[in-house]
């Protein structure tokens, strides 16, 4: 066994490895990717990838940070772009950036209205009540075409991404706004979950007649989780619409992409901050990984549609499993790993 004083050490060096790592992840996506990186890769892989970690992150903030059980993210997410949309169309000159953080705030006041059953209700009926956001929303959006500026399709279209004369509408623009957007939102995330009020979240998810007694204001702490939880989602809509696809309609984000915000959580792991990163990356890597192998294997006379169902029926596996084996996440099994390594290292000789 370890002694305190080598415990430390290797607390403290894998402290150390893990920022050295985040830093230098951050300097390859903020520096040397946006000069390297193909269309493909901006356009397919790292712009929805980060879109759908801001989402996860958001669903992680409600439900594995504070407890509190939905399946209305992607209501959320639609609020944030169809307002944000709205916002840019019907203001004449308003910044860019100020129409993302409107399209957020309109989604956190939806959030609080839905929020209300969590003060009497938990568990199955909660997500019940969060499930009535998604239909509501997509009926509300398609049913008034105010919303779409009267286009009978219902779809809105990007404005311009300009910020302060620089256009972002390059495939590398429209990722250094997500990236620069997820990354402002993360770190915001992080100190505030750091914070007493982040404490106020777990202990509502530990046990809230304690934290009642504790004099933690319940009502308050409920409503304020699905405030910030549904702003995020409605950033990451926004991002979705305007970075990501260029346009959306209502039923482009669906309960099936509240489903998939849900996975991000499960398989990256609940309560964690990296795990929404892990989960997003793992939900938009595995189809390409498995479309690249299959074409190697089958050399592309692999069924389109066979290929697809190969891939649900693999992914509906890997969420099983990680429900039965690892409850946790990717960031449990990762940080696991990393203490595993870490403490290897401290007994090998070379690190004497």
């Amino acid at each position: 066994m370890l002694r305190e004083g080598e415990a430390r050490g290797t607390v403290w060096r894998a402290g150390r490895a893990r920022w050295l790592a985040g830093a230098v992840l951050l300097l390859l996506a903020i520096a040397v990717v946006p000069l390297g990186g193909s269309d493909y890769l901006f356009s397919a892989i790292l712009i929805p990838f980060l879109t759908l970690a801001l989402a996860g992150l958001g669903l992680n903030i409600l439900t594995g940070y504070a407890g509190q059980l939905s399946l209305g993210s992607a209501a959320f997410m639609a609020v944030g772009a169809f307002a944000a949309y709205n916002f840019q169309l019907r203001v004449p000159g308003l910044p860019l950036l100020v129409s993302f953080v409107l399209g957020g705030l309109s989604a956190a006041l939806l959030g609080v209205v839905f929020g209300l059953p969590s003060l009497r209700i938990k568990g199955f009926y909660l997500i019940v009540s969060t499930l009535a956001a998604q239909f509501f929303v997509q009926w509300a959006l398609t049913k008034f075409p105010w919303f779409s500026n009267d286009n009978p399709s219902g779809v809105i279209t990007a404005p311009p991404l300009r910020i302060l004369g620089h256009d972002f509408g390059t495939p590398a623009g429209r990722y250094l706004l997500t990236l620069g957007t997820v990354l402002g939102l993360t770190l915001l995330a992080r100190n505030l979950l750091a914070s007493q009020m982040g404490r106020r979240f777990m202990a509502v998810r530990d046990m809230d007649t304690a934290a009642r007694a504790l004099g933690i204001p319940i009502l308050r702490t409920k409503l304020l989780v699905f405030a910030i939880s549904s702003f995020y989602c409605g950033v990451a809509g926004v991002l979705w619409a305007f970075c990501y696809l260029g346009t959306v309609e209502p039923h482009g984000l669906d309960l099936t992409r509240s489903f998939q915000v849900l996975f991000i959580i499960i398989i990256g792991g609940l309560g964690s901050v990296s795990g929404s990163f892990l989960g997003a990356a793992f939900l938009v890597l595995l189809p390409v990984f498995l479309d690249q192998a299959a074409r190697g294997l089958f050399s592309g006379s692999l069924d389109p549609g066979n290929l697809e169902n190969a891939q649900k029926v693999l992914f509906g596996s890997l969420i099983l499993f990680f429900l039965i084996k690892e409850p946790d996440g990717l960031a449990r099994l990762l940080g696991s790993t990393r203490q595993r390594l870490a403490a290897g290292w401290a007994r090998s000789p070379a690190a004497h």
